[in-house]
């Protein structure tokens, strides 16, 4: 017999409210990124010294929102009386921590304020369907799920998706300044985005860029698939058993693992390794909402 596991539904309430005032963080935190974005790049680039000044204030807002992030996550953990990870919504929330998280860690050590206002604003997308599409009342884990794998193998995962996720941002960014269409363009809208791409930094250093969070997060997510194979004989007795989940994991690992051998030794470059990167993370994408949602198995866990 597994023992009850108490819940706290009024504190998983709470918790909701508190993500949501980190939403409202973030989305101001987009506003002004955004704008310091557009304002440097109709201005004098990283000498414009209000874009600087909106950029320090977008940042701020962003960490406040962090913070807001990792006490409703923290929060939503006690009221489970477990990991804040079990389902859509959990895992959601604490995503978006994560990636904001090292996102802001990445800056004391790499200039990357200017795909702030990507990060921050994927990170709204992430935490808004949260808690319109996937939101649930805080519930027990079945027996398959308490082990300590699950903080293990999810807790990877998360970390793993951060990193794809900043390395994706950076690739669809290269790709956007290699297209010659946009580049060519007359129109006053093309125009406009001609001069915003001016702003990013040149291909090839975007390239070493992505690079470089591609393979921690391959790393993550090669543990990830280990784990969890590792977590499924320990529930279920077998290793592999062709569930949608571990087909899925295993095909967005060789995506990226193609993407990593054709850099390294067929001399991949361009927009044809950035499309490769991005692939794996639509990839990833296609795996949390989709395969969740539409598809049955044992590691389907959308909870809705």
């Amino acid at each position: 017999m597994t023992p009850e596991i108490a819940l706290n539904p009024e504190l998983a309430t709470i918790s909701r409210i508190i993500v949501l005032v980190a939403l409202t963080f973030y989305a101001f935190s987009f506003i002004v990124l955004a704008w310091a974005l557009t304002k440097r790049a109709g201005g004098k680039g990283k000498k414009d010294a209000f874009a600087n000044r909106l950029d320090t204030i977008g940042l701020a807002l962003m960490g406040i929102g962090v913070l807001a992030n990792g006490v409703g996550v923290l929060t939503r953990g006690i009221a489970a009386n477990r990991v804040p990870w079990a389902n859509m919504y959990e895992f959601s929330i604490s995503g978006a921590f994560v990636v904001s998280a090292i996102f802001l860690l990445v800056l004391f050590f790499r200039d990357l304020k200017f795909i702030a206002p990507f990060v921050v604003g994927f990170v709204v997308l992430v935490i808004g369907s949260a808690n319109t599409l996937f939101y649930v009342q805080v519930e027990s884990l079945v027996p398959a799920l308490q082990d300590y794998w699950l903080v293990i193998h999810v807790s990877v995962a998360i970390l793993a998706t951060a990193f794809f996720t900043i390395g994706a941002t950076l690739s669809l960014i290269h790709i956007l300044k290699e297209t010659k269409r946009i580049k060519n363009s007359k129109s006053k809208a093309g125009i406009a985005f001609t001069k915003l791409l001016k702003v990013f930094p040149k291909s090839e250093k975007l390239e070493r860029t992505y690079y470089q969070f591609n393979i921690i997060g391959f790393i993550l997510w090669s543990f990830t698939l280990i784990a969890g194979a590792i977590w499924a004989d320990k529930a279920w007795h077998r290793f592999w058993g062709w569930d949608t989940k571990e087909v899925w994991t295993f095909i967005i690992w060789t995506i990226y693992a193609a993407y990593l051998h054709a850099t390294t030794t067929k001399g991949w470059d361009g927009k044809r390794a950035a499309w490769l990167s991005l692939i794996g993370f639509l990839a990833i994408i296609f795996n949390f909402t989709i395969v969740n949602l539409y598809f049955k198995g044992l590691h389907v866990y959308s909870g809705i």
